[in-house]
C-alpha cells in the first residue's frame, strides 16, 4: 500500500508539475498528505513528519532569501559591471570560453563538498555574463550540477560520507579508488561544456544574432539610471563578498547566517538611508519569495514520504521486480538508475535505506558493501543537481531565475548520460 501510494504521489506530482497544472509548492504540500492520509497515517503522525520535513529544508530556504538579496544589492552596486565587461572582452566571439570557464570555477568551488557553497560562488558570477551574451541559464545550471555531482564524490562530500557510514569503511578510501573516474569525469565535462559552446553559437546563429550583436544589444538596451551604482565602494564590496566566501568554506558561521549578517551589513554600508535599503529589500524580494515557498513545502514532502516508509517500500518494489539472473548485477543496474532513484528519493534513503539492501542481495556473488557504495556513489551524485527533494537545487534555480521543469527537462538527461558514461568506465577499469 505504501508503495502504491508513493508511486502514484510521484506519477500524478510530475505530470502535474510538466504540464504546468499547478505549482509545485501545492504538489509538495498537499499530494503526501493526501496520501499519508489514504496509508491510515493520522494527523498528529503526520504533523511529526511534516515537522521533521521542514526543519531539514528551513535554513536553505533563510540562506537563499539572504543570497538572493545580498548578490541583487552587489549588482545594483555594480560589483560586477567589470568583471562581466573584462570576461566578455576575453572572450569575444568565444561562447565556449565561457562555458569551459563556468566548469572549472564550479569545479573549484566545490572543493568544500557543499552544494550551496558551489552555487553561490558560480552563479551569481556567471549570470551576468550569461544574460550579457544571450546564453541560456540553463545551461549554467547543467554545468554548475554536473561539476558539483563529480567534484562531490571528494571524503568529505555529503554522499560519500553516508556510503562510508553504511559500509563501514573509511570515506578517504573509498573515494580513492574512484579517483581515476572522477577524473575521467572531469575531462567529460568540459568536453560538454565544449560542446554547449558549439550548440550556443549555433542557436544564436538562428536568431539571426552573433555573439558580438547580443553583446552590443545588451549594452544598448541597459538601463541608464546609476543612482544605484556605488563604484567608489567596488573595492569594499569586493573584499566583503570574499570575506564571506572564505567563511564559507571555512564555515565559521551557519551558512544561512553569513547571508544573513552580510546582507545587512551590505545595506548600510552601500545605502546608509534606511527608506532606500527598504526599498532595495522590496526590489528584490518577489525573486526569492515563490520559489522560498517552493523550498518549505518540498519540506513537507520530503518528510511524509521517508518518514511514512513510502520511499523505503517503493524502492523494495522495485529491487524485488528484477529476475533472478539479474541479481548479480543489481549494484550495476542501481549506480546506471542512481540519476532517477537519487532525484525522486534523496540522499538518506538511498544510502541508508537501499543501499544495505542491494548489500544483502549481491553478497552470495562475492560483491562487498564496499563496492556496491561506489557504484551507487556515481549515478547519484553527478543527478542530485536536478532533485526536488534536496534543498541546494531551489537554491540554485532560484539564484539563475529558472524554473524547476525547465531545468529537469534541459539538465537530467545530460546528466544522466553523464553518470552512465563514469559508469561505464568504472567497469572497465574495475573500480567497481
Amino acid at each position: 500500500m505504501l508503495a502504491l501510494v508513493g508511486f502514484l504521489i510521484i506519477i500524478v506530482m510530475m505530470v502535474l508539475i510538466f504540464k504546468s497544472k499547478a505549482l509545485p509548492a501545492f504538489c509538495f504540500a498537499v499530494l503526501p498528505i493526501i496520501g499519508a492520509l489514504v496509508c491510515g497515517f493520522g494527523l498528529s503522525e503526520i504533523t511529526e513528519f511534516i515537522g521533521k520535513g521542514v526543519g531539514s529544508t528551513w535554513q536553505t530556504a533563510i540562506l537563499f532569501i539572504f543570497s538572493v538579496t545580498y548578490f541583487g544589492i552587489m549588482n545594483d552596486a555594480g560589483l560586477f559591471d567589470k568583471l562581466v565587461d573584462g570576461l566578455v572582452h576575453k572572450a569575444g566571439k568565444n561562447v565556449t570560453l565561457i562555458l569551459v570557464f563556468t566548469s572549472i570555477i564550479a569545479m573549484i568551488g566545490h572543493i568544500d563538498g557543499a552544494a550551496a557553497t558551489t552555487y553561490l560562488i558560480t552563479i551569481p558570477t556567471m549570470l551576468p555574463i550569461y544574460k550579457k551574451m544571450h546564453i541560456r541559464p540553463t545551461v549554467l545550471l547543467l554545468l554548475c550540477g554536473a561539476a558539483t555531482g563529480i567534484m562531490n564524490l571528494v571524503p568529505w562530500g555529503g554522499p560519500t560520507v553516508r556510503a562510508a557510514t553504511t559500509a563501514n569503511v573509511d570515506a578517504t578510501e573509498l573515494w580513492i579508488r574512484m579517483i581515476p573516474m572522477q577524473v575521467f569525469g572531469l575531462v567529460a565535462l568540459i568536453g560538454i561544456a565544449a560542446f554547449l559552446g558549439v550548440v550556443e553559437t549555433k542557436r544564436l546563429a538562428k536568431l539571426g544574432l552573433t555573439v558580438e550583436e547580443s553583446v552590443e544589444e545588451e549594452t544598448a538596451g541597459k538601463d541608464s539610471d546609476t543612482s544605484l551604482k556605488r563604484p567608489n565602494l567596488l573595492w569594499f564590496n569586493l573584499l566583503f563578498t570574499l570575506i564571506l566566501i572564505v567563511a564559507l568554506v571555512r564555515k565559521w558561521l551557519p551558512t544561512y547566517a553569513v547571508f544573513m549578517v552580510g546582507t545587512i551589513i551590505a545595506l548600510a554600508v552601500n545605502y546608509p538611508d534606511p527608506q532606500l535599503q527598504q526599498k532595495r529589500i522590496q526590489a528584490h524580494a518577489p525573486s526569492s519569495i515563490m520559489l522560498t515557498v517552493t523550498l518549505l513545502c518540498a519540506g513537507i514532502f520530503l518528510g511524509i514520504m521517508t518518514q511514512t516508509g513510502m520511499v523505503l517500500e517503493m524502492s523494495t518494489v522495485l529491487i524485488n521486480a528484477l529476475p533472478e539472473s539479474l541479481q548479480r548485477y543489481l549494484h550495476y543496474i542501481v549506480g546506471a538508475l542512481g540519476a532517477p532513484l537519487g532525484m525522486v528519493l534523496g540522499p538518506d534513503p538511498y544510502y541508508y535505506g537501499i543501499m544495505p539492501i542491494i548489500g544483502q542481495i549481491v553478497e552470495p556473488f562475492g560483491v562487498t558493501l564496499e563496492t556496491v557504495g561506489r557504484a551507487m556513489l556515481i549515478g547519484e551524485n553527478v543527478g542530485l543537481s536536478v532533485s526536488p527533494v534536496v534543498p541546494p537545487t531551489f537554491l540554485a534555480i532560484g539564484l539563475a531565475g529558472v524554473e524547476l521543469k525547465d531545468h529537469i527537462k534541459f539538465s537530467f538527461l545530460p546528466l544522466w548520460a553523464l553518470s552512465i558514461a563514469m559508469m561505464v568506465f568504472a567497469i572497465l577499469l574495475g573500480i567497481i
